[in-house]
């Protein structure tokens, strides 16, 4: 199998225990999943990211576009607008939009390098990159809000996924004073390169902004347990998931550390799209 089936796979399979999982712990985000259409949710294709493969695993409509594509597509407050790395934005005007997008009650999702190339410019001294490029490397991740109702289900009490970083991954600085919570943090990034949010959160106007460190779709992860190294489907049995024939096909060979990190970024991510949508089913009944 390559690496690239691999990775599919273990999405896959994650993304099916993450989404049986919601629909346990959190029906009505369940419900909300289920309705999503394809308008909902926009993604600008990038070039070391690709959120909309997670999305796929997830079987989550969406509309992918190329950046130049952005000043053509119709964006409303309801959508989730989704950016990939690199995040390279052609114009001052795009900035400009994407801006007045949140403003308006838009959601932004941002990934890596566009923190330097979308956040910076558009929402000044909220988050910045510290300068400080990160090697490819792999860190264990904490929950810091355990509160924040993106992070239900993610991460359970025996949960230790790992986060990848790619070779010039950007850390993130939060300016003094900055109104941003931090959703997940991971001390091992604090120590080899200066900052420990991995996920943060800000507002902006009636809309809100969500970055986070590295690559969403996870290239590669490492086993720093004999826990890790255990078959794929005792994670599925540790969530209380039962595993049909075509469950059962998918975590085939894969270990329980692949479908754990995989699993845990498809249910954020999943919890992000949800919240958006019920928020905009809400604002549409009000």
């Amino acid at each position: 199998m390559d690496q690239q089936e691999r990775r599919r796979r273990a999405y896959r399979s994650g993304g099916r225990i993450a989404k049986e999982r919601m629909a346990v712990e959190a029906p009505l985000d369940a419900e909300a999943l289920a309705a999503v259409e394809a308008s909902d949710v926009v993604v600008v294709r990038g070039t070391y990211d690709h959120v909309e493969l997670v999305l796929e695993a997830l079987e989550m409509p969406h509309t992918p576009i190329v950046m130049p594509q952005l000043r053509d597509v119709r964006l409303n407050p309801d959508q989730l607008l989704v950016v990939n790395c690199p995040g390279n934005v052609s114009s001052p005007d795009d900035i400009a939009r994407i801006r007045d997008f949140v403003a308006a009650g838009g959601s932004l999702f941002t990934t890596d390098w566009a923190l330097k190339h979308v956040i910076e410019p558009a929402f000044p001294r909220t988050i910045t990159y510290n300068g400080r490029a990160t090697a490819d490397d792999v860190v264990r991740i904490e929950v810091r809000a355990h509160d924040n109702p993106f992070l239900t289900g993610v991460m359970g009490e025996s949960d230790d996924p790992q986060w990848w970083l790619e070779a010039s991954s950007y850390p993130i600085r939060i300016h003094d004073g900055a109104p941003v919570e931090v959703l997940l943090t991971s001390r091992e990034l604090e120590d080899k390169y200066g900052q420990a949010p991995v996920a943060v959160l800000f507002g902006h106007g009636s809309g809100e902004v969500f970055h986070m460190i590295s690559h969403y779709y996870l290239q590669r992860t490492e086993f720093r347990s004999r826990r890790h190294s255990q078959a794929a489907a005792a994670w599925a049995a540790e969530k209380g998931v039962a595993v049909d024939a075509r469950l059962a096909a998918d975590l085939a060979d894969m270990s329980l550390g692949e479908v754990e990190s995989a699993g845990s970024s498809a249910r954020l991510f999943a919890n992000v799209v949800a919240h958006k949508k019920r928020r905009a089913a809400e604002n549409k009944r009000s």
